[in-house]
């Protein structure tokens, strides 16, 4: 079969490898699309080892095509989203039965960009902050896949005041349709926000902005943390200080549940899917892109020059494709 090779010199390749065959409790999925996230920049970039060759890609739509022991065989042709640990970028990936989710009529177009992006918004949201209605919530990189959707979990939660943080009017403009009752460029955080303060701020970014963030909280408020997509400078805090104004920092980390706990993810993914059907929460795929362009999505990832979610378009390679770096 065709797959995205990433070599040792960061760059990708399209080539040929083994097909691969579920083990206990897995599935193969004939890929449609695959979703493209900042996972793929940590891994081209080192932050994760892998061993080189490999093929990478974390999310898929598509069919299953075979299972491993102790899967109902019933389930060979379902249409579904596949969250994975590696090879998505490929014609046929691997992923633990419990997370490859029935799709039902949703295209697997759209499927692909439900991705991970999708439950860990709805987990950020409802089960890390807890967001209460009333409150307000602060979202950092809020044109971005899970910026997008955290904003609508927000809201579907109550929350009363959604304010979002982004890098170029540009982003804001796009960040502003998703329900952001304002949005604020990075350059101004935080003084462009006043004296305000809320109950909840979701960072990915890290370093200074988490000090600032920290500071933002309302008594009671929570700051959950989810990535370092700015710097992995270590942030000390002073848990004495939070425990006066009843403030709390929590984290959340989709990779380690499905490692953990992947039943638990799968709940969350299947309740995102039901919102997604019923038109409740809305994705927007922004660009897709072919097998020789992923160097492209991935640096333009990186660059803060996409908006929303990204796919790869795996189904109907053809021969003789070549990635670029």
């Amino acid at each position: 079969m065709k797959a995205i090779i990433l070599d040792a010199d960061d760059t990708y390749r399209v080539d040929d490898v083994g097909e691969p065959v579920p083990g206990p409790g897995e599935v193969a999925v004939r890929v449609a699309f695959a979703g493209i996230q900042w996972g793929d920049t940590m891994v081209r970039d080192g932050h994760f080892a892998v061993p080189r060759p490999f093929v990478p890609g974390f999310e898929a739509s598509g069919r299953i095509s075979a299972v491993g022991e102790g899967v109902a065989r019933s389930r060979v042709g379902e249409r579904v989203v596949a969250l994975a640990t590696a090879g998505a970028y490929a014609e046929t990936v691997l992923a633990p039965a419990v997370l490859a989710l029935p799709i039902g009529d949703i295209p697997l177009r759209t499927a692909a960009g439900f991705g991970w992006g999708t439950p860990t918004a709805h987990d950020l949201v409802n089960d890390a902050a807890r967001v209460r209605p009333g409150e307000s919530v602060l979202i950092h990189a809020a044109a971005g896949g899970v910026g997008t959707l955290a904003a609508q979990f927000a809201r579907l939660a109550g929350a009363a005041r959604i304010v979002g943080v982004v890098g170029s009017a540009a982003r804001a403009e796009y960040a502003a349709r998703f329900g952001y009752h304002r949005v604020v460029l990075r350059d101004a955080f935080p003084d462009g926000l006043g004296d305000e303060r809320f109950d909840v701020i979701l960072d990915p970014v890290g370093g200074r902005t988490r000090h600032h963030n920290l500071q933002r909280l309302a008594p009671h408020g929570r700051l959950v943390v989810f990535g370092n997509i700015g710097s992995y400078e270590p942030v000390e805090v002073d848990a004495s200080g939070l425990l006066m104004d009843g403030k709390s920092l929590v984290t959340h980390n989709s990779d380690l549940l499905a490692r953990t706990h992947p039943e638990r993810l799968a709940a969350t993914a299947r309740r995102a899917l039901d919102l997604l059907a019923r038109g409740e929460v809305r994705l927007d795929i922004t660009a897709e892109y072919g097998p020789d362009e992923l160097g492209t999505a991935v640096q333009r990832l990186l660059d803060g020059r996409t908006n929303g979610k990204s796919i790869l378009r795996v189904e109907g390679w053809g021969d003789g494709a070549a990635a670029q770096r």
